[in-house]
């Protein structure tokens, strides 16, 4: 089953990812024990480093000699969306232990992120006091890299297959009501919500270990999160890390729900 259909796909590995690894890896583990990204961006009681767009790359993917990132996954995301300019990537990096509890957050939201995995969809921003969401941010696809060998109970992603569907037609049906110019300020919280207990009454929950030189390709409406850690995971002391790359669609949140 494609991408496109299940919402995800999981591609074996590639000569063209390990060959970018062999530069991007470094630099996206060296990101992680930098003292100052770390104060940024250490989330969970010191279990989650966020690492939003801190890894230095090029609009092709080129990090610290590396050559551009040419891989099966990518391809097959540009099938869809077009050739894109890639986003600064993300360094996601989970430790044992993880989820633990920060400073101010509450226990419901705990719940929800040891019990439902933290369960969301890209580009849906909570905004303004009322944290109402919208689609502030629309991206074309997630491409995940693993980066370090882990163990398959150590925090893998986790997707909810199918999902991707419910909310394209629960979050389109609110946004056909208004204007294509409002789109990305109309409150979906509602849809949102909906569309999310949907999806866990309705749609398979896959958890997806992956391995260096492996891909992970995400339709950008899936609903998807990151499992516990498990007592007893194997991991390097580096813990696990993956870059994700998110471009954004020229056409913004029109596209978001036009494209396949």
């Amino acid at each position: 089953m494609t991408w496109r259909a299940a919402g995800y796909q999981a591609f074996g590995p590639d000569r063209g990812v390990l060959e970018w690894l062999d530069h991007a890896g470094p630099v996206a583990l060296a990101c992680a024990c930098d003292a100052a990204m770390r104060t940024a961006w250490l989330r969970h009681g010191e279990t989650w480093f966020a690492g939003v767009n801190v890894l230095e790359n090029d609009a092709e993917g080129r990090v610290a000699g590396s050559p551009p990132l040419r891989c099966a996954s990518l391809k097959a995301a540009e099938a869809v969306s077009g050739r894109l300019p890639l986003d600064t990537g993300q360094v996601s990096v989970t430790y044992p232990g993880y989820p633990r509890q920060d400073a101010g957050e509450s226990d419901a939201q705990v719940r929800y992120r040891r019990r439902r995995d933290a369960a969301h969809v890209d580009g849906l921003l909570p905004v303004g006091p009322e944290r109402c969401r919208m689609l502030r941010e629309p991206h074309a696809w997630i491409l995940g890299l693993p980066v370090t060998e882990c163990g398959a109970g150590a925090a893998p992603l986790v997707v909810w297959e199918g999902s991707h569907e419910v909310m394209r037609a629960r979050l389109g049906a609110v946004l056909r009501d208004q204007p294509q110019e409002a789109w990305p300020d109309v409150d979906l919280t509602e849809a949102y919500h909906q569309a999310r207990a949907e999806a866990f009454e309705t749609c398979p929950r896959i958890e997806l270990p992956a391995r260096p030189g492996e891909a992970l390709l995400l339709h950008r409406a899936v609903l998807h999160g990151v499992a516990p850690w498990q007592e007893g995971a194997t991991a390097p002391p580096e813990g696990r890390a993956i870059i994700y790359f998110r471009p954004q669609l020229p056409g913004g949140a029109v596209d978001w729900l036009r494209l396949p």
